[in-house]
């Protein structure tokens, strides 16, 4: 197995998340030092889907956020193009109606959802834009996007700490946990390449969406985007 590079090639990446699909939550978890569970909860409060509605999880790989919608009774699709991610979840959740799917073509009808959320997904996306416009076509007018990525501390000094973390803590870490090393190299160089949390809230502007917003979450470790579609 071998990581994907950062011209992220859906097929190079596919086949990445493919290699680390049987061990992924744990490693996550790890390291993460267990903040994933906090950031999970912070992002389905913004999306705020009720029971009844359709909400499209997309990068959802083995289903950990899709299952806790589908148990408060939300409709939910999640998808992603990792069928190796898909099958450990639907070994799990049977009941999960997965979907294999690139986000910058989806396989979906206009306005098909109320809510399209992405978690940690966008940054391994080939074209952004065309994600992000792809989302919006497939969200309903007035619906609501939520997206949860890496971002960018804010205080310099813990930056400085975080991005020591990346560089030399994690791939360590991930050697002891993951299955493969070199694909957690891949997250440390992806997640220092990405927009900072202004940098995205443009790239949604640009792509349609309005009412755009964020906050942090960790201090910037990540940020919690969220936008409509113009009714």
């Amino acid at each position: 197995m071998s990581r994907a590079s950062l011209e992220k090639k859906p097929r190079e990446v596919a086949r990445m998340f493919d290699g680390v699909a049987q061990r992924y939550d744990v490693t996550n978890d790890v390291l993460s030092l267990g903040q994933d569970r906090i950031w999970r909860v912070a992002t389905r409060k913004a999306v705020g889907a009720r029971p009844g509605e359709r909400v499209l999880d997309l990068a959802a790989g083995t289903g950990t956020s899709a299952e806790e919608y589908a148990d408060a009774g939300v409709e939910v699709v999640p998808c992603d193009f990792s069928t190796g991610m898909m099958a450990v979840g639907k070994r799990r959740r049977p009941d999960l109606p997965f979907v294999a799917g690139d986000a910058t073509a989806l396989p979906f009808a206009d306005a098909a959802f109320d809510a399209v959320t992405i978690s940690f997904g966008l940054r391994n996306v080939v074209d952004t834009g065309r994600a992000l416009r792809e989302m919006l076509r497939v969200t309903r007018p007035g619906g609501r996007l939520v997206i949860c990525e890496f971002s960018r501390p804010t205080w310099a000094p813990f930056r400085s700490v975080y991005e020591t973390y990346l560089r030399q803590v994690l791939p360590r870490v991930a050697s002891l946990v993951s299955s493969n090393t070199d694909a957690y190299s891949y997250l440390t160089d992806s997640i220092l390449s990405w927009p900072d949390q202004q940098g995205l809230a443009r790239t949604l502007q640009r792509a349609g969406w309005r009412q755009v917003g964020y906050r942090n979450l960790s201090g910037g470790i990540v940020a919690l985007h969220r936008a409509v579609r113009p009714a």
